[in-house]
């Protein structure tokens, strides 16, 4: 996964590194090969700087307004979902699971797509992907690329043939 740095300060109210290492809530997806996400952080509607590990708890990973969620996703070769071993019905439980509250965003007539009540700060960390927007429209995105999602109709796709990982920061906003 993605290393993941948090500051913060020690007993004498001065900055130091507080956790260096793979973010503690990371889902790798076992029916889908190649898919994983890592909850890099979050906070509540009055952001404060805490010095804790993300909560292994969250009821969802769709931020209310005001609160943020970040994590890296990493996603398969388009290929993986068009395997015959494949199955995207046995692939749902286990998204309801690992992703709670963005699961039940995702179209079941329109694989992949959804929307977020979300303004989303999306860096494309390596490889290349394509967002994909209402009417087919489609934007191809390379490593370093940057991409403002303002809460609107989406999917990724891969059209590689390897793993491609995104950054995502999710702000939740008033749509």
């Amino acid at each position: 996964m993605v290393r993941r740095i948090v500051t913060g300060l020690d007993e004498a109210g001065t900055a130091c590194v507080v956790s260096d290492g793979e973010s503690p809530v990371s889902k790798e997806y076992a029916h889908t090969p190649g898919f994983a996400a890592a909850l890099v952080w979050r906070t509540g509607q009055t952001p404060e700087p805490v010095n804790e590990a993300v909560a292994t708890d969250v009821t969802s990973y769709v931020p209310g307004p005001g609160e943020t969620i970040a994590l890296t996703v990493t996603f398969p070769p388009d290929s993986v979902f068009g395997d015959p071993s494949w199955d995207p019905m046995k692939a749902v439980p286990e998204n309801l699971a690992n992703t709670p509250g963005l699961a039940e965003l995702f179209e079941p007539d329109a694989p992949g797509m959804h929307t977020t009540p979300t303004v989303d700060y999306v860096v494309v960390l390596d490889g290349t992907l394509v967002l994909e927007l209402d009417n087919g429209r489609t934007v191809q995105l390379n490593a370093g690329d940057i991409v403002v999602q303002n809460a609107t109709r989406h999917a990724w796709r891969n059209p590689g043939d390897k793993p491609v990982t995104i950054f995502v920061s999710l702000m939740g906003a008033r749509v």
